[in-house]
């Protein structure tokens, strides 16, 4: 298979270890970025397969950012993945309304994550 990019926007280092680790492993490639901004910018000029999101980034939000991704046409079909610590009883409704395909919250399940990544490029 050719290495497929995955797009993945969080700002706390382990938890991008593991991502990058987990994605790598199932034989993608791994974009990041650690600001929604960059994320962006890398969506737009790199057009990943798929987008991992955490929703509490410095700036602008995963939220935010997920709504500016789906508002561009050259970006709003890409699916996107919520990975959260934060878990509000409204956040999930809140990450699905704004366009996400996926959500999970951390810690994350090194079966489910890569399980739900490969369920949802099979579309």
């Amino acid at each position: 298979m050719d290495k497929q990019r995955i797009l993945v926007i969080e700002d706390d280092p382990m938890n991008l270890r593991l991502i990058f680790d987990l994605l790598n492993s199932e034989g993608f490639t791994t974009l990041t970025a650690q600001t929604a901004e960059e994320g962006i910018k890398i969506a737009k000029t790199e057009l990943p397969v798929l987008i991992v999101m955490d929703v509490g980034l410095p700036g602008l939000d995963g939220i935010e950012a997920t709504r500016r991704l789906k508002a561009d046409p050259k970006t709003q079909e890409i699916p996107i993945v919520f990975v959260t610590s934060y878990a509000m009883h409204n956040e999930r409704e809140e990450c699905l309304k704004a366009g996400a395909q996926g959500y999970l919250s951390k810690p994350i399940d090194t079966r489910e994550f890569p399980a739900l990544i490969k369920k949802l490029l099979k579309r």
